[in-house]
């Protein structure tokens, strides 16, 4: 009998701005996963030591950490040749968000010299120093450093339009997959000791949320807004990052830190946010938040600015609890409206769940990105 050759495996670079936990982190462990022990990946974070999302890779799927060029500095031809030789010998490169941008540029500037693999681009939103407004010179740094990418990867409509008009990408070039979830994982209530360093009571009712603890989150905004929530509520914060501090300066300052938790990030949010009795978001900036489709498929109702997609993917019946950007007021109005009303966050969140189940099931973006892969590399499959 004649001996089968083994498949190579793909290989694949993913070079992130953080691969701390996050939207576009989880994201990007939620593909690696679907893709199974066939493709080795090779994962870069700009922010050395920042790869806490690798926790959640299936261990059966080979990952390694690379040394690697430092992703971010002055565009010198000879950094930017580094960067690109340093892409020799993969596959496909998946490069995410600004921080890895000058390697974009050095892919644009020796593909075709170097016979470098496809890239294909993820964009997924903004830090605080483009929250409001984007930056000129970025906007023309991402129009050049983007001319021979294969694709630009966007999950929201409000980023879509961005990349059209500020970054002036033609549409056969912009793709947008919206984020999924595994819906059916979500909505069952767990036990009430099943985060780290805090139990939920009985008469206790929460306020959850799920997020980087970043300044563009804004977390000391939602302590306020939550503020004067009855003693019955606490706010659950899940997450990490470098505003901690804040956010528990600002609880002990206006005498609600005893209500105030922050038990870190949880690798399985499905298991904890059954929990969660009302969800929240206080940002400054979002596209396409999973923490929302989370709370959806947890079948609760929503408080939140409307940024981003955020009013496109709740459920109608939720619109009216949205606030204008920045307006803490209106976020504190919708939270004390849902809080005293049982049967309205009831009603609301059923609406939520069923179009969470309906729209955002991590089937159809998985398949998306299959396709969009499989397509770079001339493939008719991925992997």
């Amino acid at each position: 009998m004649k001996k089968r050759t083994p498949v190579p495996r793909l290989r694949v670079l993913h070079l992130h701005s953080s691969f701390d936990p996050g939207g576009k982190e989880m994201r990007a462990v939620q593909l690696i996963n679907a893709f199974g022990p066939q493709v080795a990946h090779s994962i870069v974070s700009a922010v050395p030591g920042a790869l806490g999302a690798a926790r959640a890779i299936d261990p059966a799927i080979p990952v390694d950490y690379p040394e690697f060029p430092e992703l971010t500095g002055k565009p010198f031809p000879r950094r930017l040749q580094e960067l690109a030789r340093a892409m020799i010998g993969f596959d496909l490169v998946l490069t995410y968000n600004w921080g890895a941008m000058d390697a974009v540029l050095a892919h644009t500037a020796f593909a075709e010299v170097l016979k470098l693999p496809p890239l294909i681009h993820h964009e997924d939103g903004f830090n605080q120093d483009e929250a409001v407004r984007l930056k000129w010179h970025r906007n023309l740094f991402r129009r050049i450093a983007l001319f021979r990418a294969q694709r630009l990867v966007v999950p929201s409509q409000r980023l879509e339009h961005i990349a059209r008009t500020a970054w002036k990408q033609p549409a056969a070039m912009v793709k947008r997959i919206p984020n999924g979830i595994a819906v059916f994982a979500y909505g069952r209530k767990p036990k009430p000791d099943v985060l780290p360093r805090v139990i939920k009571h009985p008469g206790e009712l929460w306020l959850g949320t799920l997020a980087g603890l970043r300044a563009v989150k804004n977390l000391p905004r939602l302590v306020r807004a939550f503020a004067p929530l009855p003693e019955a509520w606490q706010l659950v914060i899940l997450g990490e990052g470098p505003e901690r501090e804040a956010i528990r300066a600002e609880a002990v300052r206006l005498g609600v830190g005893h209500r105030v938790h922050l038990p870190g990030h949880v690798a399985h949010p499905a298991q904890a946010m059954g929990l969660f009795d009302l969800f929240a978001l206080s940002s400054d900036s979002e596209q396409f938040p999973i923490s929302v489709v989370e709370a959806m498929a947890s079948g609760l109702a929503i408080a939140a600015p409307r940024v981003g997609d955020i009013e496109a993917m709740v459920a109608g019946e939720n619109c009216r609890f949205l606030s204008p950007p920045g307006d803490e007021a209106a976020l504190s109005q919708a939270l004390l409206a849902l809080a005293e009303d049982a049967d309205l966050r009831a009603s609301i969140g059923k609406a939520n769940r069923t179009r969470a189940e309906a729209e955002y099931d991590e089937a159809k973006m998985i398949t998306a990105y299959r396709n969009l892969y499989a397509g770079a590399l001339g493939r008719t499959a991925f992997p």
